[in-house]
């Protein structure tokens, strides 16, 4: 028997009983395959079965040298004593290879966050690493324990989209920026949170004003809780002198909701005022003192010249760099203020300073529709309305805009509810939107078309207006013969349109003159440099 015979003998572990012809090689057994061939070719088959899907050819003659060849281990030597004490350790090499290749679950290849764990993570086992990464992924966690997708919109997984996400795609850069700015706003929201409140009450003769407010950035504010209702307190003062009950208790009613409001905040400062109604009539010190006892609110009644103050200082944010002369005017219930501003190259901060002629018309909307009617306004009655206001301002002793200042550095503002609901009828808002009106620019020939369209509707008309309402339908003809007069005496290229007026004069001066921007200023550094501290 030569070496070869030998080694094959051995490789089958001596249960073998094949016979060997030394002329023609091996020849198979009487049975055909021997028992551990067939056991050896059912593992195999089922192995490869499960690596590649296909059945194995069993006709075939066993290929135990070509597994042998495909692993790492050297070729049997020629030597028996050589020979026994390698068969073994190869055949558990084989067992484990075969293990490791054809278990239940196919391969995949690793993803790139897998990849990442396992490379963050060296000293740990695969397995273990890939069951982090894999357990991260499900989590959707950052770094600090927060979800990275928010838990209002969630995102679809991997499995539903189909393949996984990479650590380093678009959708997982979004999803950290999304992240950071979110712990952004949570920065900024502890900072604002932080500010002081400011609170701003304007009774006038139409409506009841409140705004609640923070300070942001010099000159700025947000707001943090607003309250407007009609009350109509000057309803019938042009008639009796004096303040009707109705209206009283109207206004009283409007002023608790204010009060409620007040109560549940904690207000640095506040300021409470009252105008025109209340410094006409005769019981309007009487009313006040009724206020006080049934809502707790101190309001104070301001003059015609500090109403003419504030509606400039609520504006001035919106008197453009390249304006040298600016006409300020505010159509009221009671009363209307107008101020003449001239800009020069020294410009202040408070656009109030600023101001060289004013005057106060003791005419408003619900004065002048009371004595001309506002329900059915003709043509005949509004030149009525026009003429009676031009009859006051030619009273008023300012000079005329002078001839060096061109129409592109003059310009007119107005801060009203006539000039705000032109502005929402020429927009024609299905209702009424302040981000849409407040500072928007009319030219002289879309305000003349605006007051042309108005003055053709009748009363069921204007109510039935989005912008208009049926609460001020009677009143905005009259507020539009007021602005009428104002365009004669003052003729202006354009005018921009204000949703502000006095409640915003009242926080502004109120916070430049407690140092609230510059406090807050101070705050903001501080805290962020404790946020950078922890951080």
């Amino acid at each position: 028997m030569d070496a070869s015979s030998i080694a094959f003998r051995l490789s089958r572990g001596g249960m073998d009983k094949t016979v060997i012809d030394p002329g023609n090689g091996v020849k198979p057994s009487e049975s055909g395959v021997s028992a551990v061939e067939k056991g050896s070719a059912k593992r195999s088959r089922r192995g490869k079965g499960k690596r590649s899907g296909k059945p194995r050819n069993v006709s075939a003659s066993p290929q135990l040298h070509d597994a042998d060849s495909r692993s790492d281990s050297p070729p049997v030597g020629p030597t028996v004593g050589n020979a026994q004490p390698e068969a073994e350790p190869r055949k558990r090499k084989r067992r484990r290879r075969s293990r490791g290749q054809g278990g239940g679950q196919p391969q995949v290849a690793p993803t790139v966050a897998t990849e990442k764990a396992e490379q963050t993570a060296p000293s740990a086992p695969a397995s273990q690493g890939k069951r982090k990464a894999r357990g991260g992924k499900r989590n959707q966690r950052g770094p600090q324990g927060r979800p990275l997708v928010p838990t209002h919109a969630p995102k679809p997984s991997a499995r539903q989209n189909g393949a996984a996400t990479p650590a380093h795609s678009p959708a997982a850069s979004d999803q950290q920026s999304r992240f950071s700015a979110r712990s952004q706003s949570y920065r900024d929201a502890a900072i604002d949170g932080g500010a002081d409140m400011y609170a701003a009450l304007d009774l006038g003769t139409n409506n009841c004003r409140l705004l609640i407010a923070q300070p942001t950035r010099p000159g700025q504010f947000r707001v943090v809780d607003a309250f407007s209702r009609i009350v109509r307190l000057g309803e019938g003062l042009v008639s009796t002198g004096k303040l009707s009950d109705e209206a009283m208790d109207r206004a009283v009613e409007a002023l608790r909701v204010c009060a409620s409001k007040l109560a549940g905040r904690s207000i640095r400062r506040m300021r409470l005022i009252a105008t025109e109604a209340c410094r006409q009539a005769t019981n309007g010190e009487e009313f006040l003192k009724r206020v006080t006892r049934e809502t707790g609110l101190d309001l104070e009644i301001i003059s015609r010249e500090t109403e003419a103050r504030l509606a400039v200082s609520g504006c001035s944010s919106l008197v453009g760099r390249e304006a040298r002369s600016v006409v300020l005017f505010d159509i009221g219930g009671g009363s209307s203020e107008i101020a003449v501003i001239r800009v020069g190259e020294n410009r202040s901060n408070r656009l109030a300073n600023h101001i060289t002629h004013w005057t106060s018309l003791p005419v408003g909307v619900v004065t002048l529709s009371e004595r001309h009617g506002g329900r059915d306004v003709t043509p005949d009655v509004f030149a009525a309305m026009v003429g009676e206001v031009e009859g006051l301002l030619d009273g008023f002793q300012c000079p005329p805009i002078g001839e060096h200042v061109s129409q592109e550095d003059f310009h007119l503002i107005g801060t009203s509810g006539t000039v705000t609901t032109l502005a929402g009828v020429h927009l024609d808002l299905p209702r009424y939107d302040r981000r849409k009106v407040d500072g928007l620019w009319l030219s002289d020939v879309e305000v003349t078309a605006m007051q042309d369209k108005l003055l053709a509707w009748d009363f069921a008309g204007r109510a039935a207006n989005a912008c208009i309402g049926p609460d001020r339908a009677d009143l905005v003809l009259a507020g539009c013969a007021i602005l009428e007069a104002i365009r004669k005496r003052w003729p202006a290229r354009r005018m921009r349109v204000a949703d502000r007026g006095l409640r915003e004069g009242l926080l502004t001066d109120m916070m430049a003159d407690d140092g609230a921007w510059r406090r807050n200023r101070i705050r903001r550094a501080q805290t962020q440099g404790k946020l950078e501290r922890k951080s």
